[in-house]
């Protein structure tokens, strides 16, 4: 109710909120945890690539340029932040198919694209095993691999079959999992170890008439 002199009174209940009243503060909050939860899964990639997946959590959360409490506010347990970490792995490697098959012929694009899923695996010291950890917590992971990587590696390889350079009977599904058990940590060897081992295996798709000769 307004006062003869149009203001009005202190009882009286508030005017319409005006469009977008009342919505940055919630948005700004969003995005910003958003920026945290991205800071703390780049951190977590590349603490874990050193130091394991069992590493402090302060040397991953003095990385991501946040507090302790932030880290467990978003990944309560390790395993929830191991689990995003690979589910984000698997993600660009998934996402990084169409640009390779634009940009060279099928069969390198299919090499590239599954070095980058064997660096992935290898150099990410503890993923590949979680993979078949049999903990359930990362018992959804076996699955999301499959569907985010099948696809693509499945057109990769359709690709380079059609093109005649590499052999037509074998799966994406038996490539993926070759390649994860190929890709595991071998004590007393590094990264390049698993690479070596891949590119055996990538020789071997390649066919006969395409192959390179035998050293004699």
């Amino acid at each position: 109710m307004a006062s003869e002199d149009g203001t009005r009174a202190a009882d009286s209940p508030p005017g319409p909120a005006q469009p977008g009243e009342g919505e940055a503060a919630p948005r700004r909050r969003r995005a910003d945890a958003q920026r945290n939860i991205d800071a703390l899964i780049e951190a977590a990639r590349t603490v874990f690539a050193t130091s394991g997946v069992d590493a402090p959590a302060k040397e991953i959360t003095d990385l991501a340029g946040v507090g302790v409490g932030t880290l467990y506010r978003h990944f309560p347990q390790r395993s929830d932040l191991v689990k995003a970490v690979v589910e984000s792995g698997i993600d660009a490697v998934a996402d990084a198919g169409p640009a390779l098959s634009g940009a060279h012929q099928p069969a390198d694009a299919l090499t590239a694209w599954v070095y980058r899923l064997t660096e992935l695996l290898a150099t990410k010291r503890g993923i590949a095993a979680a993979l078949h950890s049999g903990d359930p917590a990362f018992s959804g992971l076996p699955d999301y691999f499959l569907q985010r990587l099948g696809p693509t590696l499945a057109a990769l390889l359709d690709a380079a079959v059609a093109d005649g350079t590499v052999r037509a009977d074998v799966s994406a599904e038996d490539l993926l999992h070759a390649i994860t058990q190929l890709s595991q940590p071998v004590p007393g060897q590094g990264p390049e170890h698993s690479r070596h081992i891949v590119a055996i295996l990538l020789d071997g798709l390649r066919c006969t008439t395409t192959r390179r000769p035998s050293a004699r």
